[in-house]
């Protein structure tokens, strides 16, 4: 089984929808490019930004595919595979794997409230019924419970096919303590925009997160300058990082303000699917003097 480089700024990027609601195909593969040109280290369809609980499964295995096909092997291509059931992630992760996705990101299973041993038996079954490599992913705020660093410390430890975590618990305590039990052996990525740079001063690999869809040189730049141990730099970065993630991801509806930053500076992001809705007038007033003030400073 090949290994991918998980070290680097990856974007869980958006799906464009027209605006009768359907995939528009032409727009995703101009967005790949400019994902690329902002020199990020790899494109992550399906995952939250990019709808995919809006989304059936057969537009979710061609949007894995059009991305496969539009990257062209210059950069890996993970698939989010989470559902709610194991049933349903195993086909959505053998569908990944069936197009060339490189590996698969697997949310922990929502909606219900389920124990870390059932976390555990969901994990496992995947796991042992696919070949692709799995990063686990934890996202507490959408799917009301967190994984425990003990979990992920043993599943990491049973299964060689495991190769990172995305952690947007944004609890600096939680992912130090998972560099601290599984670092050396997986990629620990932050999946908040507020704490890349402390997460990567822990001895984080990188970060996957949704700012990285509107400004992917700011993000990768934050990266390549903690790299090269220019930290002044990094901290001047993680700040406008910061703010720009105050307002896309916090202050208004996600999904609908990233969409909107991007048609804003000219590419085809299009609408949020429903039940999401685009912004109001007065709320793009607003990402558009962030925009400006963003690029001023």
């Amino acid at each position: 089984m090949p290994k991918i480089n998980l070290e680097g700024i990856f974007v869980p990027h958006i799906t464009p929808f027209d605006g009768k609601g359907e995939v528009d195909w032409e727009a995703l593969r101009d967005l790949v490019e400019f994902w690329i040109k902002g020199e990020l280290a790899g494109l992550i369809p399906c995952g939250s930004n990019g709808e995919a609980p809006h989304l059936l499964r057969e537009e979710r295995k061609r949007v894995i595919e059009i991305v496969v096909d539009a990257a062209n092997g210059r950069v890996p291509v993970i698939a989010g595979t989470g559902a709610i059931s194991t049933k349903e992630t195993i086909q959505l992760t053998r569908d990944a794997e069936d197009v060339g996705a490189d590996a698969a990101l697997v949310v922990t299973p929502f909606y219900f409230k389920y124990s870390m041993k059932e976390f555990y038996a969901h994990y496992s079954a995947v796991i042992e019924a696919v070949d692709i490599p799995i990063i686990l992913y934890n996202v507490p705020k959408f799917t009301g419970l967190s994984m425990q660093p003990e979990l992920v410390h043993k599943l990491v430890n049973e299964y060689s096919n495991i190769i990172g975590i995305k952690d947007s618990s944004g609890s600096l305590s939680q992912i130090s303590e998972l560099i601290r039990l599984v670092g050396e052996k997986i990629a620990v990525l932050a999946g908040t925009a507020d704490v890349v740079l402390p997460t990567l001063m822990l001895g984080g690999r990188g970060a996957v997160i949704a700012v990285a869809n509107v400004d992917p040189k700011l993000c990768s730049s934050l990266y390549k300058a903690f790299k090269n141990g220019k930290f002044e730099e990094a901290v001047k970065l993680q700040r406008k990082i910061s703010y720009l993630n105050e307002v896309l991801v916090k202050r208004y509806s996600q999904l609908s303000a990233i969409k909107e930053a991007l048609n804003l500076k000219g590419l085809p992001a299009g609408y949020p699917r429903k039940p999401a809705l685009p912004l109001e007038n007065p709320e793009k007033e607003k990402i558009k003097e962030l925009l400006s003030e963003i690029e001023s400073c």
